[in-house]
């Protein structure tokens, strides 16, 4: 029940952008619920965001608001308000002369072309911590190319090192390092200024640069499942012999077509609202629970299949949308082997239903900038609320190509529902910006067994706690203080998510739900989205995200050079210290989970469309950070652990894990 979402309903969808990792420090006004001029606050010099520029205006189209994905807020003009028609091929036929039924036959359509290219390389040392857990039960594993004992006293052998070839050594590795790339396309068809189609298409997304050579391909693994790499043969009978590299095709040498399309939306401005339509961003306040993921240095993403209405007030700055959201179908009538014109839902009662209400106050930016020059407080903010339902279940049946005769057997009694809603507040002061986001996860559960034979609905301890329910809290808050010309940016931020003390670990398990140790049946954990970051290391990396724990994270950036053009070279530095919400969850049975440092420099060229606007990102970009943590006791062993592999000749103590990165990007 984890990660319901809200929708960037007045957001740029393609401009809209997270701060430059590690630091989530943007404000969110700039990803919420805002009108479609830029937001009055500034982002972090050090985390310039990609932005496009204002849309073009089709020729011949009247002067109302181009239709942003943030003008959804903006209440077109009333019928009175239009201007009079005149006569078609009358020669008068003008902006401002033109009725909205007439906007397809007078406008020209208009495409735009956004979005960017990365690499990205990476060198990862000691990430496993110097911990020796098996492989199954680590929370970071040893690189392949490890000679070592694990915990339980079991060799894993790679005795292929050394300098002799006749007597091989245990080959001893710390490291793994990689690059990848994404070439990311956010196109936008305006057919006139009240309609217009958006996408979002990756090319090699998140690609290992050498990971697709010539001659390296798969083969479906008979009943074993999964698939199995064939033997080389032809100009490249070995990896050694590559001399290309061949195009990702999915299913033959990777697990990802070359090309991915991740959204495709429509939108329609009528007179009271904007109407949107399709599989589009998801995003909310900060991005801590809800993120659409469409920061420069985002890997996840978020995205909804959604019909939504906006409204608002606009003289109130005031604004509201509604949504019915497709969360999940389950099988539908596609075959295998017959092509189909149209699928349909084969049932409907695993449907998971979503609705979902948002009301926001956001000040116009060009009032806001007035305001904040004046010296005054500027207040935004707003509540986004979804409920969701399911009554059974297919998630152990339903596979590609079923039929209704086949899942028939395969169904769960589910009977579950959430209700999660989700607060968002932001401060804006001269120089000052304070932003904090909150959110409830409210929900229960009949059954979680997935063994049509039996139910665990009835609790047998007798307690009549029957059921399971959710009860999850996270929330966090970023506080940022701009001197020097803006060029010198003191932040602090902080987060908490909630813990399970009825749970050993803080990630979830590869399979299932998280196993409770007792009969407490209710499920805590509060995970952040992935794309949320706030350090290099353990929640990025080794956590994968802040789940569990509360973190304190000051920094600091500084731009030693800034140009008005947008040339900027700068650097900064953060302290992120976390900690278990409950010490059970740990390894090492302890609340400390390790310190963190990382630093950053970064070049920012003034090439690029975009640059007259400091504040933004375009043209070449480029940043390289390191990062150091400190493990503390709470990733370490337990007493008992330690003294085993001690007695066994180990070493219980851990190790320092550190990270450099590389970012290479054109932003347009």
């Amino acid at each position: 029940m984890i990660g319901l979402g809200a929708s960037s309903l007045y957001a740029r969808e393609a401009a809209a952008q997270p701060a430059p990792q590690p630091a989530p420090e943007a404000p969110a006004g700039d990803d919420s619920l805002v009108p479609p001029e830029p937001a009055a606050a500034p982002q972090p010099a050090a985390a310039p965001q990609p932005a496009k520029p204002p849309a073009a205006k089709p020729v011949a189209t009247p002067p109302a608001p181009p239709p942003s994905a943030a003008a959804g807020a903006a209440v077109a003009p009333a019928a009175s308000e239009q201007p009079a028609r005149v006569e078609k091929g009358s020669g008068t036929e003008i902006d401002a002369h033109v009725f909205a039924e007439d906007w397809w036959t007078t406008a020209r359509p208009v495409f735009e072309l956004h979005g960017y290219y990365r690499v990205r390389a990476e060198f990862f040392s000691h990430f496993a911590l110097g911990r020796v857990d098996s492989p199954g039960d680590a929370m970071w594993p040893q690189p392949g190319d490890n000679d070592y004992f694990d915990i339980k006293g079991v060799r894993n052998r790679v005795i292929l090192c050394g300098d002799n070839p006749q007597s091989p050594e245990p080959c001893e590795n710390n490291v793994q390092a990689g690059a990848n790339m994404r070439f990311r396309i956010n196109p936008e068809l305006h057919v006139s200024d009240n309609v217009r189609v958006m996408a979002q298409i990756d090319m090699l997304d998140n690609v290992m640069l050498g990971s697709t050579p010539e001659g390296y391909a798969n083969e479906p693994n008979g009943g074993a499942g999964g698939y199995r790499v064939r033997e080389r043969g032809g100009y490249a009978p070995l990896g050694a012999f590559s001399t290309t590299q061949w195009s990702p095709t999915a299913g033959q040498n990777s697990l990802t077509d070359s090309v991915a399309v991740k959204r495709i939306w429509g939108e329609y401005m009528t007179p009271v609202g904007l109407l949107r339509f399709g599989r589009m961003g998801n995003h909310w306040g900060l991005g801590m629970l809800i993120n659409g993921g469409d920061g420069y240095d985002s890997d996840w993403g978020g995205h909804a299949d959604r019909i939504m209405f906006v409204t608002g007030i606009k003289k109130w700055d005031l604004y509201f949308a509604g949504m019915w959201d497709f969360v999940n179908e389950g099988p539908t009538s596609a075959l295998i082997n017959e092509r189909q014109g149209q699928l349909y839902d084969l049932t409907q009662s695993d449907d998971v239903d979503q609705w979902g209400f948002v009301i926001a106050r956001r000040r116009n930016p060009q009032q806001q900038r007035l305001e904040l020059a004046r010296g005054d407080v500027v207040l935004n903010g707003g509540m986004f609320a979804v409920y969701r339902s399911q009554k059974l279940a297919l998630d152990r049946g339903g596979e590609l190509g079923a039929t209704g005769g086949t899942i028939a057997s395969q169904f769960d009694r589910r009977n579950a529902e959430a209700f999660i809603p989700d607060f968002w507040f932001q401060l804006l002061y001269k120089k000052f910006r304070f932003e904090a986001e909150a959110a409830v996860i409210w929900g229960s559960m009949e059954d979680t067994d997935s063994r049509p034979e039996s139910s665990n609905y009835v609790n047998a301890d007798g307690s009549g706690n029957d059921g399971w329910t959710v009860r999850q809290f996270g929330f966090t808050t970023q506080a940022e203080i701009r001197a020097v010309e803006d060029k010198l940016r003191i932040q602090f931020g902080t987060g908490y998510a909630t813990g399970d003390p009825d749970v050993e670990g803080i990630s979830p398990p590869d399979q299932g739900l998280d196993l409770q140790l007792t009969r407490d049946r209710n499920f805590s954990t509060f995970r952040f989205h992935p794309d949320y970051r706030i350090d290099l290391i353990l929640w990025r990396n080794i956590l994968q995200r802040v789940q569990g724990a509360y973190y304190f994270r000051p920094s600091v950036e500084y731009d030693f050079n800034r140009e008005q053009n947008g040339q900027r070279i700068g650097g900064g530095a953060a302290v992120i210290w976390s900690r278990a919400s409950q010490f059970m969850q740990t390894p090492g049975n302890a609340r400390d989970l390790g310190v963190e440092l990382d630093f950053k420099l970064y070049y920012q060229a003034k090439d690029g469309s975009l640059n007259d606007d400091s504040d933004k990102m375009g043209g070449f970009y480029t940043q390289l950070e390191y990062g150091v943590m400190f493990p503390l006791g709470g990733l370490g062993y337990l007493p008992q652990q330690e003294a085993d592999l001690t007695d066994a000749g180990g070493d219980p103590s851990l190790s320092t894990a550190q990270i450099l990165r590389w970012y290479l990007g054109i932003m347009f």
